[in-house]
């Protein structure tokens, strides 16, 4: 988008100057104004990483302050406010920066006699495909205002789910590096004193002892190796990751196939993926395309090649739910359901109660397995931490006795 370099003056005479990022001069104009400047002199000038504001795609905008902004927006249009005026009072109250820049440029398109999904399209690093499209539905429909309460609950729905599902396996990751911090502490620390102690009396260490020992060298002499060994790992994974769709499809393979939290992750993004068809479908959005805007949101490619399977399906004119019950990712539950929705014609109801099962599934889950962790990443830490003062006691035992 082009960037603006603009000379004018504020409503008290001062002078002012800035740059301003607008689809058109006359859209930068209007913004200018809007910020209460009056414009003398505007150029085009090339935008720079000094004077633009960077962002991160969609996620600049939290998923909080998105929320907020559906729910507002939705009050603001049942209450008989046009979007035009609607769009400018939720820029000016808004805390998010991004959203505040977005609604700005949404505002200026609407003024132009553009469609607000049209104008949200163009601002594509804000409002991701499936708020668009929801609302293209909703202004066909004249259901704009239940579209959003609808998008403010299936996003707020998003956010506790990812929070729980990211704080369950946070917690033993948190608690792993405790326990390698308490390792290499003991092993840079108390093993050395205590080996040059053994060292004095002489005589011959037993196996286990030998072992720590060995370990303790390892880590006081090669310490660098063993980081670049890992940095190693982490950076061809990445690329790998990054480069390869085969090894991206056959990591989320292994990270469902995991114990315990492979299952978790697994409900996990079935109930996203229900939910978001479920949204999209209610809101009237053609099921070709919801099953694309599907794909892209859902983040997976194992759950996201099986759907664009059910989209080929559906063109072909057999079933959706032909291509679910062949795959091995979707559970008898997922796939019965969704066959009775398409017979009965309340596929968007069916996809919700699904929706609602795996969530409610994910909820316990989480809740079992915080109950479980704790004690369980106790024991192993009481294990490691025992098998070295093991090691250490032994030969202090045989000390004392010839002593």
């Amino acid at each position: 988008m082009p960037m603006y370099k603009y000379v004018g003056r504020t409503p008290n005479g001062l002078l002012k100057k800035g740059t301003i990022e607008s689809a058109s001069k006359s859209q930068a104009i209007i913004a200018i104004k809007e910020k209460g400047i009056s414009p003398r002199e505007i150029t085009e000038t090339k935008a720079t990483l000094l004077n633009r504001d960077i962002s991160f795609g969609s996620n600049s905008v939290k998923t909080q302050d998105f929320v907020i902004y559906c729910r507002q927006f939705a009050t603001l249009i049942r209450a008989g406010v046009s979007i035009v005026e609607a769009t400018n009072i939720l820029a000016l109250q808004t805390d998010s920066k991004g959203l505040k820049k977005a609604l700005f440029h949404v505002e200026a398109d609407l003024k132009e006699g553009k469609a607000f999904s049209d104008a949200a399209e163009k601002q594509s690093k804000f409002f991701p495909p499936l708020f668009v499209n929801m609302i293209r539905a909703g202004e066909a429909t004249g259901n704009i205002d239940e579209t959003l309460d609808r998008l403010a609950v299936y996003y707020e729905k998003q956010n506790n789910l990812k929070k729980k599902v990211q704080s369950t396996l946070a917690y033993p990751a948190v608690l792993l590096v405790v326990i390698i911090a308490v390792v290499i502490f003991l092993m840079v620390s108390i093993v050395p004193t205590l080996t040059a102690t053994f060292a004095s009396f002489g005589g011959e260490l037993p196996a286990i002892t030998k072992l720590v020992v060995t370990m303790s060298e390892f880590i006081q002499s090669s310490w660098w190796l063993g980081l670049l060994i890992l940095a190693l790992i982490i950076g061809v994974f990445v690329f790998l990751y990054r480069s390869n769709q085969r090894f991206q499809y056959a990591t989320h393979v292994v990270l469902f196939r995991l114990p315990i939290f492979g299952k978790l992750l697994q409900k996990a993004v079935i109930a996203r993926m229900t939910r978001t068809l479920s949204s999209l479908v209610s809101s009237s959005v053609a099921i070709l395309q919801a099953l694309t805007i599907v794909e892209r949101v859902v983040g997976n490619p194992v759950i996201g090649q099986v759907i664009l399977a059910s989209r080929d399906s559906l063109e072909q004119g057999r079933a959706l739910s032909e291509p679910l019950k062949r795959s091995w990712v979707f559970p008898p539950l997922v796939t019965q359901m969704i066959a009775i929705g398409e017979r009965t014609g309340q596929l968007d109801f069916m996809l919700a109660k699904v929706a609602d099962f795996y969530e409610e599934d994910v909820d316990r889950t989480v809740d079992t397995l915080k109950s479980l962790i704790e004690p369980i990443m106790i024991v192993i830490l009481a294990f490691v931490v025992g098998f070295i003062v093991i090691a250490i006691m032994v030969p202090m035992f045989s000390i004392y006795t010839e002593m």
